[in-house]
């Protein structure tokens, strides 16, 4: 019979923060230290991966590329929605502090891609609660522009061997959402 593992966390502390994590959407102008997100990505690639694939790349976005970035959703809003949308779209995403992408590697196998991506969503919820345990919030986003091939160009990404899993923003949240969950009862079902 193998042990169990020493705990090395207190539960209910490790459940507050899973419970607690929320998407931001406002952010404080001050960025956060690019070594805390190297910090949650070293943890984030311990995420489970069948095979032990590890499908995932983190794409770190400087401000060259930032600007760039702001520039294509600011068309992409303009053309869909009018040139108002489109400087709305602009501010918001100005005041965003940071942004990083993550991709899953591509795979012939359509069924060792399908588990690499969700590979690559499991990394992104550790990232993400690494991040929001250290005070820092982040907003996975999987609009329109991740689609569009100029994202792929502007980021590198061989859209053949690459797929955007999503944009990422983070910093320092301003506005911490409230949000409920439908009770366990709701969601289990049990089959004798």
């Amino acid at each position: 019979m193998s042990e169990q593992p020493e705990a090395t966390v207190d539960a209910a502390a490790f459940a507050a923060v899973l419970e607690g994590r929320r998407s931001i959407d406002l952010f404080q102008p001050e960025p956060v230290g690019v070594e805390v997100l190297l910090e949650a990505i070293d943890v984030a690639r311990w995420a489970p991966n069948h095979r032990l694939t590890e499908p995932w790349r983190f794409y770190l976005v400087g401000m060259n590329t930032r600007h760039a970035l702001i520039d294509l959703a600011a068309e992409l809003d303009a053309a869909k929605k009018g040139e108002r949308a489109g400087e709305a779209r602009r501010a918001r995403l100005t005041a965003i502090p940071a942004f990083f992408v993550l991709t899953s590697r591509r795979s012939d196998d359509s069924l060792l891609d399908r588990e690499d991506y969700a590979a690559c969503c499991c990394a992104a919820q550790n990232l993400m609660l690494v991040l929001w345990q250290r005070g820092v919030g982040v907003k996975w986003t999987t609009g329109g522009v991740t689609r569009d091939s100029r994202f792929y160009e502007l980021l590198g990404i061989d859209a053949a061997k690459e797929v955007v899993v999503g944009f990422f923003w983070y910093g320092l949240p301003k506005v911490v959402p409230t949000q409920k969950r439908r009770p366990v009862a709701d969601i289990v079902v049990e089959r004798p």
